[in-house]
């Protein structure tokens, strides 16, 4: 792919996107917000979702949290009365990489290889991703000429001026991300800390919104609410939901919700680090999250 075609493809298109959402779902509450926007606005053709692996307290394993993140996807569905699109929901790796060589097979990733090879450089398909990216890294691994029919949109990483990268969804699988930076293909990041960081919601906005429209939003507000006081405890609090702005730059045509610019791929480094790479072919990197325009389409869609 010419840098010309690359630069193109990161363009938000106008028309309605073709997309797949790769999303550790049972992780914390942004991804059921982040799902929840892809799957109901308008926009947007969810052709599958994957639920990749995690490992933190809310899992037992990688594996686990990627059979946890399986489940509540179909809940989510069941949720916003989306009960055709379950027969699109696979399951992701049960591991991480071992290495920047050697694929993780799981029915995601050859799902992915399959669907990609229906698209181009000129019309691509969208592979959203909110977790660690092993799925997608291994569909590359697993098919590269899809390389040339994708654009990956991940959250991950942090900004370049933060002190480490050392985020959740990066530091899991630093080999899956080295991979996706590496291969080429038109790469869209949303950095974590010093950038998406800014995108919260609070108690009262989302009583004041969401709460009570349908059951999709009393669920969201009731489990954001209980995972805010698990640490808040009574006190003032916000909570991030930035998976949100992943799924949110597929709609952000005419730069309404976020703004961005152009960079030289950096290379994700083993010690949490990023290295500058001159040479390395173009990328959008999202510099700024316009909040409150994007919680009010956020809270419109939702709503539905």
């Amino acid at each position: 792919m010419t840098e010309s075609e690359r630069l193109k493809n990161l363009e938000v298109p106008t028309h309605p996107i073709d997309c797949v959402l790769d999303t550790d779902t049972y992780n914390e509450i942004d991804d059921q917000f982040a799902l929840s926007l892809l799957v109901k606005h308008e926009k947007t053709n969810v052709r599958a979702i994957y639920a990749c692996p995690f490992f933190n307290s809310n899992s037992t394993s990688p594996e686990d949290g990627m059979e946890k993140s399986y489940d509540e996807i179909m809940n989510l569905l069941t949720l916003m009365g989306e009960e055709d699109m379950k027969k699109n929901v696979y399951k992701g790796s049960r591991g991480y990489l071992t290495d920047e060589k050697t694929p993780v097979d799981s029915p995601a990733a050859r799902h992915l290889c399959e669907l990609a090879m229906n698209y181009s450089k000129e019309d691509p398909l969208y592979v959203v991703s909110i977790g660690c990216i092993t799925n997608v890294a291994s569909a590359i691994l697993m098919k590269p000429e899809i390389t040339e029919r994708i654009v990956v949109v991940w959250l991950g990483g942090h900004y370049t001026s933060w002190i480490d990268t050392n985020e959740f969804n990066m530091m899991q699988d630093i080999a899956a991300a080295r991979v996706v930076f590496a291969c080429g293909c038109p790469l869209v990041q949303l950095p974590c800390m010093g950038v998406v960081s800014s995108f919260y919601v609070s108690g009262p906005e989302l009583d004041y919104w969401i709460k009570g429209k349908n059951a999709l939003c009393d669920y969201l507000v009731k489990h954001t609410t209980e995972a805010a006081e698990e640490y808040a405890k009574g006190r003032v609090w916000s909570r991030i939901i930035w998976d949100v702005t992943a799924a949110a730059w597929l709609i952000n045509d005419g730069g309404r919700f976020m703004l961005s610019e152009i960079i030289h791929t950096p290379i994700p480094e083993y010690d949490h680090r990023y290295a500058e790479n001159a040479r390395g072919h173009f990328m959008c990197r999202v510099t700024h999250i316009f909040r409150d325009q994007l919680l009010q389409e956020l809270f419109r869609v939702l709503a539905k």
